[in-house]
């Protein structure tokens, strides 16, 4: 099949170039680096006509008098042909295209992208359009099935992949090529051709060789070799015929095969030695059009295959080559000037020698040596287009076909890698990106080194680092620079550990790690994914099993190495959203597991539902492409952040310029979120899921922030508070009692006075039941836990705690019901309500004048009234502490273990009561500092006990078995002498304890009828009737916040 270069001619200026036929094979139409598109005649074309179409061309392809190309300015454009009349925009991209195709009735064209899409678009409507997602990296060339139900692709993430277009699934996916980063990049352009006609071979170039694909049962059913291939092949291209089957390699050589035979027919090489781009058959098959990267045009012409696949079959094989050729095809290469070269199938001797490509004389009987040898009758079976395609003979016998299985697609398990680093193919890559640092790896020509930055420098400087040993796998801590590196053939893998935080000299160490595993800690059910740790938690995600049709089946194990080593998950499914994967895992920074699927979806752990995963947030929604992405770098659930990188066309964050970090909202994907109601749910049940972890942390023994803890729950409170208040405006009485039903004992209590307000008394009278559900719940549990465990320390910090929480709810609650009355009163009933007494307006001042309490005790609020109307609460409860103005009598444990907590509350305790003693003894001092002289003395006493709780029945006996007790241990220290007492206290039989403690209720209601009567007379020595009136009215409203606030105090410390 000896053939004739034409020489070589300027095309296009340096760059890559492709080239095809149009239908009728009358022009040659290429495109290159230049944004022009030419028109040829011939090759001989001095003045071609072109069509500008952008910057840069960079691929092509002609069907019906339609031209399509894939520009710089990331479009596809369709033009008319050969007129060149823009027709519009087909598709765009993020980035540019790489490769374009036609399908084979020319109404559908595939393009494939650097932004790792492969778009399907009719040519008639643009606007039907189908995407294929699943590539990692730039696609390098796309071809249509003939018969126009698959597509296959070739990827930079070393992958061909075969799509079912209508479904837009992959059907199979083949590791075959080397990775790269960018089309500029690969090793081979990797050009896929289907055979024409019934398509029943795909061929792949896959290094020197190229495989053929079978379609439908997708084995790999042959191979192409040429043994003076030593290059890569870059293009292939089936001829028209679809017998034969022509590559152009990246070292400029050509080769021609036969496909039934497998042998190799034809090889030329480039004049100049450059890498051959494209290849394109006439449509008669006579000559080959192919182009190089330095955007030179060349012809072969004589190839003769339609003469080939016409002429006496029985003489094909014989004629193929004269004397002259096998000569030449020893020497490896057909000289084209040889005068001995005669047209191909044209010389009459019958040779009887066949000379395979290899160049080693074969004989004939190797091929017709049994029944199923060549013969006429076969060969004219096999210029049809189904057993022309055939590798084997096609007069094989009929074997009978196997059942073809139509049911679920296993989906190819995805790979195993590491959150927070960037894939391990690129030259410039983040190892490691986390909230303490950034680790880039460096892998070019240039340089193969590490830099490690930490955000915060205080930390440690930024290191750089010759990485020598090759290392891939990175990680960061506040304490050292973990570095990985895989095993070669002579070297083990090495773990190599920078710890700059030692205090020692020894700051690095290296272990090599023996083959399989480092450490045998624990077996998994499967091939892990990857895991993440924080503190004494570890979380790894592995594949449990086989998923179909496009699902990943992962497991998800969660352990913890406390002393108590538990697995809180075990081998749970850990969902994904529809044909997903994961693409991130790690922890949130207050320790709470989270994860990130391809499509966005970002899932916390809930561990109030029996560790469920509860999806917080869709990156998707705030991305403006459909390519663009966001890489997770970071979560954070005090306060709510979630911190990522923005990826413009891309799944991955470039490593320079230095990307910024974006911190995205977090929204519960709940119903109707437009609507004020659905606004406050979703608010709710967010700061619900947001503060678990404080739970966690004390239940663990860890230290936590107890002000933004209560801070949290007061949040929670006054969102209730505000649903109920929505609620009653809109009738909605039967929501209004489901939402009382999760609030506190004392934001219920608001509620109440909340609808008996609102004048809705059926409601009032339902929330009533509810609270008193809430105390009786309450006092059992308080009367269990003197059961099980009667420590006093525990139940006081506890009603300390409580007291405070209920006066910051009632601050609330009445500046809510104050302002709704703002908004809803009509002037007449505003008129009418300040005729009544009305405790917002002259409390406002009260706390000033009648105060008895010395004001360096404590500086009130004063954001709002409601806080004046407490503040004198709170004055007081402070002016306790005797003598020490800046210190509350309450000290909060520093870690929530019992021990600490006993001792402080038990501290308080004694504090308390030294403090009491000394205010009653030095009543007058302190009084006269803020108080008339004719106001009586014991004034200030009574006021303190106003605010106090009333004795439990462990307090009234202390305080009379104190002195036995010091007599009997008169070295005690105050916190030594409770705990004897409450040794002594538990001795004591049950109907004795219950006696004390009905003998300090009776105490406390006496005490009450004290304070009325002292209150009484107090407002007898006010020197003018303005201020009498002002008193009046104080300690009225004084005396209601105290029925509240005793009210309360039965309902939850009662203890019978």
């Amino acid at each position: 099949m000896p053939c004739e270069r034409k020489p070589m001619r300027y095309g296009h200026s340096e760059g890559h170039t492709e080239v095809c036929f149009d239908d009728t094979g009358r022009f040659i139409v290429t495109c290159g680096n230049d944004g022009d598109v030419r028109i040829w005649e011939s090759l001989d074309d001095d003045d071609p006509k072109f069509i500008t179409v952008g910057e840069k061309a960079y691929s092509l392809a002609l069907k019906n008098g339609k031209l399509v190309t894939a520009s710089s300015n990331n479009t596809v454009q369709i033009h008319t042909f050969p007129d060149g009349d823009p027709d519009g925009i087909l598709t765009r991209f993020t980035t540019n295209a790489t490769h374009v195709a036609f399908n084979s009735i020319g109404s559908r064209v595939a393009a494939g992208s650097s932004d790792f899409m492969v778009k399907v678009v009719e040519v008639s409507d643009s606007s039907q359009q189908k995407t294929l997602r699943g590539h990692e990296a730039p696609v390098l060339s796309v071809t249509f099935d003939p018969k126009d139900d698959f597509l296959a692709s070739a990827s930079c993430d070393g992958s061909v992949v075969v799509w079912n277009i209508e479904e837009q699934t992959q059907v199979i996916s083949w590791p075959l090529l080397q990775k790269s980063n960018d089309v500029t990049n690969a090793k081979s352009l990797c050009r896929l051709a289907w055979q024409p006609g019934m398509g029943k071979f795909l061929a792949v170039p896959v290094e020197t060789k190229v495989h053929l694909y079978e379609r439908g049962s997708w084995d790999h059913v042959s191979t192409l070799s040429d043994d003076l291939l030593a290059q890569p092949i870059n293009v292939v291209s089936w001829s028209p015929c679809e017998r034969f089957l022509a590559a152009g390699c990246v070292g400029g050589l050509l080769t021609v095969w036969d496909v039934n035979s497998k042998l190799c027919v034809e090889r030329q090489k480039h004049e100049k030695g450059f890498t051959v781009c494209s290849l394109a058959w006439h449509p008669s098959g006579s000559n080959i059009a192919y182009t190089d990267t330095e955007g030179c045009l060349g012809l072969l012409d004589g190839l003769g295959t339609s003469t080939v696949a016409t002429k006496n079959p029985a003489k094909d094989y014989d004629d193929l080559f004269d004397d002259d050729d096998d000569r030449l095809m020893d020497e490896g290469l057909s000289d084209t000037k040889s005068p001995a070269k005669k047209a191909v199938g044209w010389d009459d001797d019958d040779d009887d020698f066949l000379v395979p490509a290899t160049g080693r004389v074969k004989n004939r009987g190797a091929f017709l040596d049994d029944e199923n040898s060549l013969d006429t009758g076969s060969l004219k079976l096999g210029q049809d287009n189904d057993a022309g395609s055939s590798v084997a003979p096609a007069a094989a016998p009929a074997v009978p076909l196997r059942p073809v299985y139509e049911g679920p697609v296993p989906t190819p398990p995805q790979k195993a890698f590491q959150p927070g680093s960037t894939p391990a193919h690129l030259t410039h890559r983040f190892m490691m990106w986390n909230s303490v640092g950034i680790v880039r790896g460096y892998n070019d020509e240039q340089d193969n080194a590490i830099d490690v930055e930490f955000h915060d420098t205080a930390v440690h400087h930024a290191m750089h680092l010759t990485n020598s040993l090759g290392h891939t796998v990175a990680d960061l801590s506040q304490e050292a620079v973990l570095l990985a590196c895989p095993s070669t053939e002579e070297l083990a893998s090495k773990l190599q550990c920078l710890h700059f935080s030692s205090w020692d000299t020894n700051k690095e160490w290296m272990v090599d790690l023996p083959k399989g595993e480092d450490r045998e800690l624990f077996s998994l059910p499967g091939p892990v994914v990857c895991m993440a740790g924080h503190g004494e938690q570890l979380l790894v995600v592995y594949h449990r099993a086989t998923g179909f049709d496009g699902e990943q089946a992962l497991g998800v194990q969660l352990l913890q190495f406390s002393r108590k080593r538990r697995q809180l998950i075990s081998g749970e499914p850990l969902p994904l959203s529809q044909k997903s994967y994961l693409s991130w895992l790690g922890f949130t920074a207050e320790g709470t597991p989270c994860y990130v699927d391809s499509d966005g979806v970002v899932r916390m752990l809930n561990r109030s539902l029996g560790n469920t995963w509860t999806p917080v947030c869709n990156t998707r929604e705030t991305c403006k492409s459909k390519s663009d992405h966001y890489w997770v770098v970071g979560v954070h659930e005090n306060p709510q952040q979630l911190r990522c990188i923005p990826c413009k066309g891309s799944r991955y964050p470039p490593t320079l310029p230095r990307p910024a970090v974006a911190i995205l909202p977090f929204k519960l994907p709940l119903c109707q979120t437009t609507t004020e109601k659905g606004q406050m749910e979703e608010q709710f049940w967010r700061s619900v899921l947001f503060h678990d972890h404080y739970s966690f942390l004390s239940s663990s023994g860890y230290e936590i922030d107890e002000d933004a803890q209560n801070q949290s729950q007061k949040e929670q409170q006054e969102l209730l508070m505000k649903m109920f208040a929505l609620s009653c405006k809109l009738e909605r009485e039967f929501r209004c009692v489901e939402l009382a039903e999760m609030m506190t004992q004392n934001v219920v209590t608001l509620a109440i006075r909340y609808a008996s307000r609102s004048r809705r008394m059926a409601l009032a009278q339902r929330l009533s039941e509810i609270a008193l559900e809430k105390s009786n719940q309450m006092q059992e549990e308080e009367q269990e836990e003197q059961e099980e465990e009667p420590e006093y320390s525990r139940r006081y910090s506890r009603r300390q705690n409580q007291q405070e929480e209920q006066e910051d709810e009632e601050e609330r609650g009445e500046e809510l019901m104050e302002e709704e009355d703002r908004q809803e009163m009509e002037p007449e009933e505003a008129t009418e309500t300040k005729k009544r007494v009305n405790p917002f307006a002259k409390e406002a001042g009260s706390p000033i004048k009648p105060s008895p309490t010395p004001t360096s005790s404590s500086q009130p609020r004063v954001t709002n009234i409601l806080d004046n109307m407490t503040s004198s609460k709170k004055s007081a409860q402070l002016s306790s502490s005797g003598g020490k103005p800046s210190k509350s009598p309450i000290l909060k444990p520093l870690a929530p273990k019992p021990k600490t907590k006993t001792q402080s509350t038990l501290l308080q305790m004694a504090a308390t009561k030294t403090a009491n003693k000394k205010v009653q003894e030095n009543t007058e001092p302190a009084a006269n500092l803020q108080k008339r002289p004719d106001t009586p003395p014991p004034g200030p006493p009574a006021e303190n006990s106003e605010n106090k709780r009333p004795k439990t029945g462990f307090q009234l006996w202390l305080e009379e078995n104190r002195k036995s007790i010091l007599a009997d241990n008169p070295d005690l220290e105050e916190t030594d002498v409770i705990k004897e007492a409450m040794g002594r206290f538990r001795t004591l039989s049950a109907e004795e304890r219950l006696s004390w403690t009905e003998r300090a209720k009776g105490q406390s209601g006496d005490a009450a009828d004290l304070k009325k009567r002292k209150r009484a007379e107090g407002g007898e020595g006010l020197e003018n009737e303005n201020e009498k009136a002002e008193a009046d009215e104080s300690s009225a409203k004084k005396k209601k916040s105290l029925d509240t606030s005793s009210k309360l105090s039965l309902f939850a410390f009662n203890r019978n």
